[in-house]
């Protein structure tokens, strides 16, 4: 592909935006709101009714699907639709920054976003911090080309986008910082005077030309002379005014969104999510193809001192170590490295895939036989799992996996020794991007959830909910068969602490009870199954799987399963639903 193309190029977004579009909205709705999602989507819900209901800082996310739910009712896929928009518009940012980075690495970085496995499944969560990600970046694509409303617009709804805002803040910061203290003095005052300099002929010629071939983390003395601060702040501090309170509908979402750094620091202070060796292994495992080019445009710049690289580079250690400062360790925190680092792949990708004119052939030979090896080698490896270490065959296994590489090495030095280091480079390079990439491409649909229902995803840091289409169906199916509507009978909720069962019921009159009264004989009641039910009617109960909560202290025992199939053991947490006798078909029997 000739991305100097201008068809070409708008060829190849559209094709990776249907990609980004597929991964984010194919079966949506059909997984259960976990109990932090469902816990804003009824936030959403209550607006959307008329009530008036306490709200979290993600005022963003529950105005905007408050208006959906008005409109259109509420339901699981209209609940995450607004996350799936968001992480599908990510995949135009790096058109906005086409100029820093070219156009052949923005499609391979706007690929790369549209198949990451982590952004995949941010997109496809409610509260996740995709909003603050995507408005963020928008703001700051606009900012730097000296579009100041509209990146006021999007800082505004980005600090309405929840605690996550903070964490990509921090990260950026501290990066700045270190780059301005390993820049010498002497390079950091001539950089200044070159800056005052630019600046004058900005002021002659067009200054958006010149805000366009700044560096995202450069040099920023120039940015700050350029910008009209009073349409920024303007457009920003509108947009948080309406927004939040939903053109004044909403009043308490104007306070709602400061509640964002306390919830910040709250969410940072809990126990530790995973250990910092695991964390980083369950991630290598979804980031293998960014890691190894970013791994290579790190040394490369390194080497050649290439600003942009290196600029990336320290963003990217930095995202990575932030998250170790705080002793939660939550995944969430990752996204904010992710980016950076496919940014470093895409650049250094963009260096190895133009073909060359002469030796097609062996090149396509090269990439060919890369692919083989590498197919050889992921074979070997899917079937350690099932295959003991410690016998004949396991050793074999292994031995069989390291010769494979060992071999794609070998060869590709004997190519670089007898063709050309072209050859050998450009071949391998493509070999290696297909196989991970639909190795990546692969991680992604896993991550949607819908390839395996007993996956276990590192980033779906909320228990996953079993059975509650199936509760909620039987107690639609109870209240019809009693009285002639599907959503007649009141449900009386005792001891259960879950937003998702509120959600699975939400057409249904519900109850949330601190204690059950012995003279009284509800129609249906649903407990925690250590309950039992002293009340003036007879009852017959149905145990249902509620939050399926996979144990990553196992981690270690079950590392070969979690990598080929990301399965893991799960604890199961169950619910009872009791029906009051006269209400079901069949003989009557005593609680």
């Amino acid at each position: 592909m000739d991305s100097r193309s201008p068809r070409s190029e708008k060829t190849a977004y559209l094709l990776i935006l249907l990609l980004a579009l597929g991964l984010r909205f194919i079966s949506l709705g059909l997984p259960a709101l976990t109990d932090s999602e469902a816990a804003l989507a009824l936030q959403a819900l209550g607006i959307a009714q008329g009530a008036d209901p306490a709200l979290t800082s993600q005022v963003a996310y529950v105005n905007f699907t408050a208006v959906l739910f008005f409109i259109f009712g509420s339901t699981n896929f209209l609940a995450r639709f607004w996350p799936a928009l968001a992480g599908t518009a990510l995949v135009f940012v790096p058109y906005l920054f086409r100029a820093q980075l070219k156009p052949r690495a923005a499609i391979l970085l706007a690929g790369f976003i549209a198949i990451d496995p982590a952004l995949v499944a941010f997109s496809r969560q409610v509260g996740s911090p995709i909003f603050a990600v995507t408005f963020f970046l928008l703001a700051l694509a606009f900012w730097m080309r000296a579009q100041q409303r509209p990146a006021g617009l999007f800082l505004g709804l980005a600090l309405l986008s929840g605690p996550s805002l903070w964490t990509g803040l921090i990260g950026l910061l501290l990066t700045r910082l270190f780059l301005l203290g390993f820049t010498p003095r002497e390079k950091q005052t001539e950089e200044s005077s070159m800056s005052e300099s630019l600046n004058t002929e900005d002021e002659l010629l067009n200054t958006e030309q010149h805000t366009l071939t700044a560096s995202p983390l450069g040099n920023t003395e120039n940015w700050s002379l350029n910008t009209d601060y009073r349409s920024l702040l303007t457009a920003s501090a509108l947009t948080i005014l309406f927004a939040s309170t939903l053109f004044l509908i909403v009043p308490q979402g104007l306070g709602a969104w400061l509640g964002s750094i306390p919830e910040f620091f709250k969410a940072q202070t809990a126990a530790p999510f995973l250990s910092v060796p695991m964390l980083f292994t369950v991630f290598a495992a979804y980031e293998l193809l960014a890691l190894l080019l970013a791994v290579m445009a790190m040394l490369r710049g390194a080497i050649t001192t290439a600003r942009r690289v290196i600029r990336l580079s320290m963003w990217t250690l930095v995202a990575f170590a932030v998250p170790l400062l705080y002793p939660a360790h939550l995944p969430d925190d990752l996204i904010w490295a992710v980016l950076p680092l496919l940014t470093l792949a895409a650049l250094e990708l963009s260096r190895h895939l133009q073909l060359p004119r002469t030796d097609v052939l062996e090149t396509v030979g090269m990439a060919f036989f890369t692919v083989l090896l590498l197919f050889f080698a992921w074979l070997d490896f899917n079937a350690l799992w099932y295959t003991p270490l410690s016998t004949a065959q396991g050793k074999l296994r292994i031995w069989l996996f390291a010769g494979s590489l060992f071999l794609l090495i070998v060869s590709a030095a004997l190519v670089a020794y007898g063709w050309s280091p072209r050859i050998a480079r450009v071949g391998l390079a493509w070999g290696a991007a297909l196989v991970l990439g639909a190795f990546t491409l692969g991680a992604a649909w896993g991550a949607t959830g819908l390839r395996n229902p007993l996956s276990v995803e590192l980033w779906m840091t909320d228990a996953p909910i079993a059975q509650a289409d199936l509760l909620a169906q039987t107690v639609k199916d109870i209240s019809e068969w009693a009285t002639g509507d599907p959503f007649d009978l009141k449900v009386i909720v005792y001891g259960v602490d879950s937003p998702a069962l509120i959600w699975a019921l939400r057409f249904h009159p519900v109850e949330r009870v601190a204690g059950l009264d012995e003279s009284s004989a509800p129609a249906l009641v649903i407990t925690l199954p250590q309950e039992s039910l002293q009340l003036a009617a007879s009852y017959r109960g149905q145990d249902f799987a509620w939050r399926k909560a996979p144990m990553w202290d196992q981690f270690s025992a079950f590392t070969l399963q979690w990598l080929t199939y990301h399965e893991l053991p799960t604890q199961t947490d169950t619910l009872v639903l009791w029906a009051r006798g006269d209400l079901s078909v069949g003989t009557q029997q005593s609680r």
